[in-house]
């Protein structure tokens, strides 16, 4: 990463990352820079919520402004196309609880970066945006403590050392 920063403020920005969040900028804690996941926890889950309030309230200038630009229309097309695509059905029938579902499932391509996309595209409200992405964002962030400590426990009693 970049060594001359604190640790500290790797985690908290790393997880500010659209493909990265805290998802998995925990687990890389706990494996490289050998945190425990609850000291990791909080500064990955401020990083990762902290942009979120800004895309719900302001995506759409940012897509008016870009809009003026050829390469940006198409990006943006491709880009709304396929995350109306994927979360159309779920949002549509559940509203909420399939962004929820979006957020919390620690699958690439999810997460609180794409559920502030959702909100946006499909019209949510605010303050029920950002909570339920809060939410989901944690939930996501403890299936994948979970995940990183069992594997990390079942390799160790097979003899291999992940730690860095």
């Amino acid at each position: 990463m970049i060594d001359f920063l604190p640790q500290w403020f790797q985690i908290f920005f790393f997880s500010m990352v659209p493909w990265l969040e805290a998802r998995y900028v925990i687990p890389f804690s706990m494996i490289h820079y050998g945190w425990e996941w609850w000291q990791a926890f909080p500064l990955a889950i401020a990083g990762n919520i902290l942009p979120i309030p800004f895309i719900l309230l302001f995506f759409r200038y940012i897509e008016k402004f870009l809009r003026n630009y050829e390469v940006w229309i198409k990006i943006m097309d491709w880009l709304f196309s396929r995350t109306r695509k994927r979360a159309d059905e779920r949002i549509r029938k559940y509203e909420y609880l399939g962004l929820f579902t979006f957020v919390a499932i620690p699958l690439p391509f999810t997460g609180a970066w794409t559920g502030a996309l959702i909100a946006y595209l499909f019209n949510l409200k605010f303050s029920k945006s950002l909570l339920i992405i809060f939410l989901g964002l944690i939930l996501a962030a403890v299936i994948m403590i979970l995940l990183t400590i069992y594997i990390s426990w079942a390799l160790t009693y097979l003899g291999i050392n992940i730690k860095g």
